[in-house]
């Protein structure tokens, strides 16, 4: 062992070492090859023969050596580059070898070396420098994975990727994982080998994870649905195996692949669904060539969405948010991604009337996504004006815009935490949700001549956005626990934001006008199991490496949300994904003279006249976990 230490820290060799080992091993070519012509041909040995012979072969190998600098190498990273070097630099000594026979044919003089003889020690000379160099390799690979602990890897996918990740593991020195098998879905690939590693049917995977005692699983395949994936991530985590996932299939066929790019699998691979399947010939009708505004543009939905309507070509897309560094970050990575794209940042609050008509006296937009909003329960909680006047008054502020400036469409992005509210960020959404759908009603009764379409969307939480319980959890963990959660009984429905954003601009599409489209989420997740998935692919085991601890419930939070409440139902539409929920129409006058009311209570700063007036317009929301529960129950007094 005290050895192999000293091979890991002897330096690169000098290339004049270098040089003279491939002349040892062309030397020793040489003289095999000598040997061999001499039996084969029955010959006496000739010393003059031998000198002459030895002269020219050695000499012209000396020649191919340098030009094309088989020494500049370094041995113990001999690749099959270098071994394309090594078969070129034998064919020019062949050809100098051939073409000094040639020319000394043609000047009639004894011939001084046989055809035979160049082939041989050719060949040989090739052999010999490949297995001494690739010997080097290994042995330095051997030396340095000798001590470590060397983990059993499974590879999901015997295609190319698969072939590409077990070879760039083979290449890397530094690396102690080893490939001990392949799964794979083709019956025609099962039972076979690649590099001697078998493939197993990828319906026995328990049996071969106890069978190779597998450590790590690495799925390369990019075809493998989200039912499936979510299975096979499953069966892993109970048998206490990491998952690790690959980057896109063009960087790896691109060459850029490195053991480095092969994650931990993350808590979105598990949850994601099937792609969604969306109309994007109706969605490029209905953008291509407008103007479009994005309100709340950097935030997390907001960005998304002005992504993806990117690529319908819209004539010029309005990005719209206060948050200064965020939006100018988004503004730089939109311009990067669609070069041709022409995009106008405005920094403004849609609070701020006189700001946001600038906006729309300026660029008049066509499409407007309206997705600025306060989101965080427990802060809207405890600021309830500023939550009124940003959700509320910032939608109305849009909407009476898009009204007077002739918007043809309006789409309002509403949360599932509107439904049976228990919150103010809930009830604010739900007010915002009143107010866009019966001034819609009331432009349609009025017949207005190129009125403006209103159309709500409502989803439940999203993967991975800013300061939802997924980026929570995964910094809690990079610190090493304890990772909290409010209740061991709350749940709470998830989509990714792709997804969510996605059937945003579908339902904006198919909408007419007055509709509130709910979307499918899926199953509810239970939160404290999420957080334990979450822990278990990070590498460690819950409450053991990492404790799960419970906080309580927040303020204004409840352990269920639904899409719709008691008094609704829904239609549906001709996305699977995508339903219309028919709910109470509202009076538009008595709307708006209940607003009045509320925002003249927000002028007084007083937080419980406000809320006590939110309660007025949405009759089912009910506090939870709140101060304000004292209003539901009039009897008992408000601390």
């Amino acid at each position: 062992m005290k050895f192999l230490k000293v091979i890991n820290h002897v330096k690169i060799l000098p290339r004049w070492v270098i040089f003279f080992l491939d002349l040892t091993a062309a030397i020793i070519a040489f003289l095999i090859a000598y040997y061999l012509y001499q039996d084969t041909k029955n010959l006496p040995f000739s010393p003059n023969d031998f000198a002459t012979a030895f002269l020219l072969c050695i000499g012209a190998t000396i020649f191919s050596f340098g030009v094309f600098r088989l020494y500049s190498g370094i041995v113990r990273y001999t690749s099959s580059t270098d071994s394309i070097r090594i078969l070129s630099s034998n064919l020019l000594t062949v050809i100098l070898l051939l073409g000094a026979k040639l020319f000394v044919l043609a000047l009639r003089l004894p011939i001084v070396i046989d055809s035979s003889l160049i082939i041989i020690y050719s060949l040989l000379l090739f052999v010999g420098l490949v297995i001494y160099r690739t010997s080097i390799k290994v042995f330095f690979q051997y030396s340095r994975t000798a001590k470590k602990i060397k983990k059993s890897v499974l590879i999901f996918g015997a295609g190319e990727l698969g072939i590409a990740v077990k070879r760039t593991f083979d290449h890397d020195l530094t690396t102690n994982k080893v490939i001990v098998g392949f799964l794979d879905d083709n019956p025609t690939k099962v039972g076979k080998s690649i590099d001697g590693v078998r493939i197993f049917k990828s319906e026995y995977l328990v049996n071969v994870i106890n069978r190779l005692a597998v450590d790590e699983l690495i799925i390369a395949t990019p075809s493998l649905v989200s039912d499936k994936k979510a299975q096979i991530i499953e069966i892993c985590l109970e048998h206490n195996i990491s998952v690790l996932t690959i980057p896109p299939a063009k960087q790896i066929m691109n060459g850029d692949f490195s053991v480095n790019h092969i994650k931990n699998v993350k808590i979105e691979d598990l949850l994601e669904r099937a792609p969604i399947q969306i109309n994007n010939e109706s969605i490029s009708d209905q953008l291509r060539g407008k103007r479009v505004l994005v309100t709340g543009a950097a935030g997390s939905i907001g960005s998304e969405i002005a992504t993806q309507i990117s690529k319908f070509g819209p004539q010029v897309i309005i990005l719209c948010d206060q948050a200064e560094s965020p939006l100018h970050n988004l503004h730089l990575d939109l311009q990067e991604k669609f070069k041709d794209q022409i995009y106008h940042t405005f920094i403004a609050d849609v609070k701020n009337y006189d700001r946001m008509h600038y906006l729309f006296e300026e660029f008049k937009p066509q499409i407007v996504y309206h997705a600025a909003a306060y989101k965080h329960v427990p802060m809207v909680e405890n600021h309830p004006i500023e939550g009124v006047n940003t959700n509320v008054l910032g939608t109305m502020n849009i909407a009476n815009l898009a009204v007077e400036f002739k918007t043809k469409k309006f789409v309002f992005v509403s949360t599932d935490k509107a439904v049976n509210p228990t919150n103010v960020m809930g009830a604010t959404k739900r007010i915002a949700e009143i107010y866009v759908q019966a001034l819609n009603n009331k432009l349609e009764q009025d017949n207005t001549e190129g009125r403006t379409r209103f159309i709500t969307t409502r989803f439940g939480n999203v993967l991975g956005s800013n300061g939802s319980v997924i980026p929570r959890f995964r910094e809690q963990i990079e610190k090493g626990g304890p990772v909290t959660v409010t209740h061991p009984d709350i749940t709470r429905y998830f989509m990714t934001i792709p997804e969510a954003c996605q059937l945003v601009i579908e339902a904006g599409s198919m909408g007419t006008g007055g509709e509130i489209f709910v979307f499918d989420m899926g199953k509810s997740v239970k939160i404290v199991d999420l957080a334990k998935k979450m822990i278990k692919l990070s590498g460690f085991e819950p409450n053991k490496d990492i404790e799960i601890k419970f906080t309580g419930l927040r303020p204004g939070e409840k352990l269920y949300e639904e899409l719709l409440n008691d008094l609704e139902n829904t239609l549906p539409t001709h996305h699977e994904k995508i339903m219309i929920a028919k709910v109470r129409e509202n009076c538009f006058e008595e709307v708006k003279s209940q607003l009045d009311i509320l925002f003249e209570m927000v002028n007084t700063q007083q937080s419980t006249n406000i809320v006590r007036q939110m309660k007025a317009i949405v009759p089912e929301f009910k506090s939870q976990n709140s101060v304000y529960e004292s209003l539901d129950h009039p009897t008992i007094p408000i601390s």
